[in-house]
């Protein structure tokens, strides 16, 4: 089992809200309004790992291992709405997520198949470090810079703790696992093409809600995802090479195979549809 490891590890590496945090270095001369909006749209976000932990629960009821490490992603997950949330009441209180604006994102999503939703889901993982990262650099108030510093730390912990449920999928599933993982990992690794970020809070997964059926579109402002990344953040195509990277990177590790574009791994994907006599 892999959660005994991984809770050792993630334990080690815990920060503490009340003593990691620098409250006392806030300086309000450096928080602008729409910086403190962008920081209560992240917060409702991060909510939403309410509702995808329910999803891992229940898809994957066969699986206790991955079902039990759950209890670790879902704690950090809320925690990290939970700072934001906290940021907010201290220093912008009119602000702060109303408990209808965060039950408006619980809401069910479709059953799908595990393995998919594993690599979306570490996908997510990747792309959030690298987000993170960049609202770090935006930012210009020094504790929420700090706070989205370590979120970042968070989720690249996370993505590796996906990764080893993933390479423990290849060895009890083989060609199966990777074809899943190779599928989805072509569809985050062309997001440029896409025209739109691919991230599992502005994926459709609820045919019976849609269109209301994306985390994104239950926001007070749906459209805060895109201009927060297009025009505030600026996450351009030097930091989307980064996340197609990382993606790629750890498909070549977890494969053996080395994969320097999208067209790679697509041609790698087309090789296991034969290789497992589908269509």
């Amino acid at each position: 089992m892999l959660y005994p490891q991984l809770f050792a590890d993630l334990e080690k590496a815990r920060w503490d809200m009340a003593d990691d945090i620098a409250w006392d270095q806030f300086d309000a001369s450096k928080l602008s309004d729409e910086q403190a909006m962008t920081i209560k749209m992240n917060a409702i976000t991060e909510w939403s790992a309410l509702p995808a932990t329910e999803m891992f629960l229940r898809d994957n009821r066969d699986d206790s291992d991955f079902s039990a490490f759950m209890s670790i992603w879902f704690y950090e997950e809320q925690k990290h709405s939970l700072v934001l949330m906290e940021y907010l009441r201290r220093f912008r209180p009119e602000l702060a997520p109303t408990e209808a604006e965060l039950h408006a994102v619980r809401f069910e999503f479709d059953p799908a198949p595990p393995m998919e939703t594993l690599m979306l889901h570490f996908c997510g993982e990747v792309r959030l470090t690298q987000w993170y990262r960049r609202a770090s650099d935006w930012h210009t108030e020094p504790v929420i810079k700090q706070i989205y510093k370590t979120l970042s730390t968070d989720e690249a912990r996370h993505g590796g703790a996906y990764l080893k449920y993933m390479k423990r999928a290849i060895e009890k599933l083989g060609d199966e696992a990777r074809l899943a993982f190779a599928k989805i990992g072509m569809l985050m690794a062309s997001s440029a093409r896409s025209g739109k970020p691919l991230h599992p809070t502005n994926l459709h997964v609820n045919k019976d809600l849609y269109p209301m059926d994306t985390v994104q579109s239950r926001l007070p402002d749906p459209e805060w995802l895109e201009r927060w990344l297009d025009t505030q953040i600026q996450f351009g195509k030097e930091w989307e090479g980064r996340v197609v990277g990382g993606i790629l990177r750890n498909l070549s590790s977890l494969f053996g195979e080395t994969f320097e574009t999208a067209a790679d791994l697509n041609r790698y994907r087309k090789q296991l549809v034969v290789n497992l006599g589908q269509a």
